[in-house]
């Protein structure tokens, strides 16, 4: 059902769109500096359960009925996108998506609400997730279902620990940027920018006809 010379293609493919610049490794990274490798990797594994639900809404037609639906697909473009603005306005306003100061740091618990959050309400990785997976499965190799739920999970353990390793080493720098205060603004101010143009990008979405 999986061949080897697929899997490696998919799984090269993943690293490729993992390691690409977005607001849930930049999520991950931020945590890493001001909260540690913990945070970090909980931030990781909630954008890990985001690429989850979109592979479930995909198996099981839910992306179908919304890109059907101009409705359906109106409203979640722009909670995604009302939801990563106002992430960028609040790391642009209060600069704590990266502070070394105790008080700003978020409970575990909305860490990791955060990393899902992120995630389930950005429909660009459920549109992402429809059109990618389905290049890889072959009804002649098996179930269809499971073939998506199999390369999903493939995906998002990928997305999870390569996401744990980006916010794992960015804790290491967390004592030399914690001297240069000015550079810590400035990496706020540019995951501020970065949050904001993906909602944008979100809102400028079209609906494509489901096929």
């Amino acid at each position: 059902m999986f061949p080897t010379d697929i899997l490696l293609a998919y799984a090269a493919a993943c690293i490729l769109v993992v390691v690409s610049p977005g607001p849930d490794n930049i999520l991950a990274i931020g945590r890493g500096l001001s909260q540690g490798p913990l945070a970090a990797a909980l931030s990781a594994f909630g954008a890990g359960l985001g690429i989850m639900f979109h592979t479930l809404a995909a198996t099981f037609g839910l992306s179908l009925i919304i890109q059907g639906s101009p409705e359906a697909f109106w409203v979640v473009k722009v909670v995604g996108a009302v939801y990563l603005l106002w992430l960028g306005c609040k790391a642009l306003v209060a600069g704590n998506l990266i502070s070394f100061q105790p008080s700003a740091h978020l409970p575990l618990r909305r860490v990791l609400l955060t990393g899902v959050l992120s995630n389930v309400l950005n429909p660009k990785p459920g549109l992402f997730v429809l059109a990618f997976l389905p290049q890889f499965v072959n009804a002649e190799r098996g179930s269809v279902a499971v073939q998506m739920l199999v390369y999903g999970a493939i995906f998002a353990v990928m997305t999870a620990v390569i996401f744990s390793l980006m916010g794992g080493f960015a804790s290491r720098l967390a004592g030399w940027l914690q001297a240069r205060p000015r550079l810590v603004r400035g990496v706020n101010m540019g995951a501020g920018l970065t949050f904001i143009a993906a909602g944008l990008s979100v809102l400028s979405l079209k609906q494509r006809s489901a096929l």
